[in-house]
């Protein structure tokens, strides 16, 4: 039995990650900076793990055979982070990274994740790079759910449109990607439609039964609201890249990546809003 170290195991991404590795058979390691906030699954071993502390890397990474490396949130400073995590891999004898960075980032080779990206490649390590598009979970559980329980969605996104996926579906093909010994790969991943967040609003609108509403913001409107409620500034420009992008029409595109890696095709927005309806009621 293959054991798997999954970082980032207390985010959406990472929880998704460890249910679909342990239906699949394999050990899975999760981190967590504090142990003693963290719950996970049982049959999952837990192992303290800070990116700024370089004396927990080697205990965590010892003894497993993959890593699913997910860099910390909204950090413009996460090579310097994750880059010496890559390199204490290798020294240790993992066979296989598994990264997941972010949808359209291989277009801008200075981007933090893009680094990452390259400094993997060049690692010598087999590896198999994930770039998922906006999360569907945003909506149920990530930084818009509470407006969504409002009622509203205030982003500056216009009138773009994003190919969401949802973590599930992203968790299944990294579980694939590590079953299968998917080697040398980048896989664009996304869901089955690009919609618009009129669109997805509406959507969600149907299934929940009441409304809730999309209010185009601009990007310097959507930047006070996001310094107002506490973001750090570092953050607060990371959005709003990502946001230009969206406005732009660059996260609209749809790929067949998940499709070919795991066999189905990925659940489309109104499968996620009936399956997580809960979340906003």
């Amino acid at each position: 039995m293959k054991t798997i170290l999954t970082t980032g195991a207390t985010g959406n991404l990472g929880r998704a990650v460890l249910t679909a590795l342990s239906t699949k058979g394999f050990k899975v390691k999760a981190t967590a900076r504090n142990l003693a906030k963290a719950a996970f699954p049982a049959g999952v071993d837990a192992v303290r793990f800070d990116h700024q502390d370089p004396a927990t890397f080697d205990p965590a990474i010892q003894g497993v055979d993959g890593l699913f490396l997910l860099a910390p949130p909204l950090d413009p400073d996460a090579p310097n982070k994750l880059n010496p995590v890559i390199d204490r891999a290798k020294a240790l004898g993992v066979r296989r990274v598994v990264f997941n960075s972010v949808f359209g980032v291989d277009a801008v080779e200075q981007a933090p994740l893009r680094r990452i990206e390259r400094h993997l490649m060049d690692s010598g390590l087999d590896y198999t790079i994930l770039r998922p598009n906006f999360f569907m979970e945003n909506f149920s559980t990530g930084f818009l759910a509470p407006t969504v329980k409002q009622g509203g969605v205030f982003l500056a996104a216009g009138d773009g449109k994003t190919s969401f996926i949802s973590v599930a579906d992203i968790a299944e093909v990294v579980a694939s990607t590590f079953q299968n010994g998917l080697s040398g790969k980048e896989y664009n991943l996304t869901g089955p439609e690009a919609l618009d967040h009129a669109t997805a609003t509406s959507i969600l609108s149907k299934v929940i039964g009441r409304a809730i509403t999309y209010h185009p913001l601009t990007g310097e409107a959507m930047s006070k609201r996001m310094r107002d409620n506490g973001l750090p500034e570092s953050a607060v420009q990371y959005i709003g890249v990502l946001y230009r992008v969206v406005r732009t029409g660059c996260a609209a595109a749809v790929t067949q990546d998940v499709e070919t890696v795991t066999g189905r095709r990925p659940r489309t927005f109104e499968a996620f809003a009936r399956e997580n309806a809960t979340a906003w009621r």
